[in-house]
């Protein structure tokens, strides 16, 4: 039964934060901590970012919503710019990455009707995570998430990631396919990286298939990867692409891009949203783009990446509780041999914010702005923590 009136639908942890600054957080005890999730990716920028806190006063002392009835002004600015950015034709924006993927699956959906294909399917990977309504759920490649909500939605089937051979018989099979949607890294599932053959393949398939290449770029977007878009460092522009997080460094928002046929699929009545899009969120968006194209954040991403990356090898590729450790740009994947949840409490306990991901993979999404000291003080705090964990482990007894 819930005690706090809210419904028990997280496992929070006994920590209330009352300050951010930068990449750090102050709890209400006021205690200090680094944190290396940033939000799950959202506070690109740090906390508090003076340019994006400025923006939000400015924006809610002049106007805060009037709904889709009307043209919005910062909605406009915002779309044409993320057009820029990434070689779409057309925006839609929502309050969320979940709802950025909907939209995508109904406009896969509602092209594939098009085309007089009367149950539309989208090829989905395993160890995917698309978000928790009814049709992303089932895209998502986990039945921990799905589980308990069947009937799931129908119109998806299953392929391995990375893995070419798999579409190529699903597309030998299915005539009803009409999309593909994929992470170029799946976060979730544990830092997954998809292969820059793998993405190109993919293309090739769509472009041969006449389906739509759909990316979920909803964490590694927005500069976190070493470039504005994961797929800007693979050679090709897919037909969809959905993002949030980082978009607007904590406001809701979430976009769904398109270009060519699919930007143009939806028709007046088709799709909506109540609070998408709204003066002030996209106000913020718009100094969130703003900021990381011209401070050039996503080469900083990937040069702190690399940093990151190779202090942990120093400190402890090799070590036999070591799995592998992986990354592109600031997204960051220790995966240990054993489960390892219990490392997020012993780091909180050293003042450092950490996430443990499909069971053993530490998952680390720095803020983009972190500094190389704050990096080195990551890469150090949590090598030895890391450390401290495997030796007490080797001592537990084996059932």
């Amino acid at each position: 039964m819930a005690t706090t009136g809210l419904m028990s639908t997280y496992r929070q942890m006994d920590v209330a934060f009352e300050k951010g600054e930068g990449v750090w957080l102050f709890d209400t005890e006021g205690n200090k901590y680094l944190d290396a999730i940033s939000g799950i990716a959202v506070c690109g920028l740090g906390h508090c970012h003076p340019k994006i806190t400025r923006v939000i006063q400015e924006q809610a002392a002049r106007l805060v919503h009037t709904s889709n009835l009307y043209r919005i002004t910062n909605q406009e600015l915002l779309g044409k710019k993320l057009c820029e950015v990434s070689g779409m034709d057309a925006v839609f924006f929502g309050n969320s990455g979940a709802e950025a993927n909907e939209c995508a699956i109904k406009i896969a959906r509602l092209y594939g009707h098009g085309k007089e294909i009367d149950k539309p399917t989208i090829i989905v990977m395993d160890h995917s995570f698309h978000g928790r309504t009814l049709a992303t759920l089932t895209a998502t490649g986990s039945r921990k998430v799905q589980a308990g909500f069947e009937p799931l939605v129908q119109g998806f089937v299953r392929a391995p990631y990375n893995d070419l051979e798999a579409v190529r018989t699903i597309a030998s099979n299915n005539p009803k396919v009409v999309a593909v949607l994929v992470e170029p890294v799946q976060g979730e599932g544990g830092i997954n990286i998809a292969s820059d053959a793998y993405m190109q393949g993919l293309r090739a398939i769509c472009d041969e298939h006449g389906w739509l290449l759909m990316l979920d770029e909803i964490q590694t977007g927005n500069g976190r990867t070493g470039t504005y878009f994961a797929y800007q460092q693979m050679g090709f522009v897919p037909d969809v692409v959905t993002t949030a997080k980082g978009l607007g460094n904590g406001m809701p928002i979430g976009a769904c891009l398109a270009r060519g046929p699919a930007s143009t699929t939806f028709k007046p009545g088709n799709h909506g949203s109540t609070y998408g899009g709204n003066p002030l969120v996209c106000g913020v968006a718009l100094a969130v783009v703003d900021t990381i194209v011209s401070e050039k954040m996503p080469a900083r991403a990937k040069a702190l990446g690399e940093r990151i990356l190779q202090g942990f090898r120093a400190q402890l590729e090799g070590a036999e509780y070591i799995s592998e450790i992986r990354g592109k740009g600031l997204m960051i994947g220790i995966e240990l041999k054993e489960p390892c949840a219990e490392l997020v409490m012993l780091a909180k306990t050293q003042g450092l914010l950490i996430n443990v991901t499909a069971d053993k993979v530490i998952r680390l999404l720095p803020a983009l702005t972190m500094s190389d000291s704050e990096a080195d003080q990551l890469v150090s705090t949590l090598s030895k923590l890391i450390k401290i964990w495997a030796a007490d482990e080797r001592t537990k007894p084996r059932r």
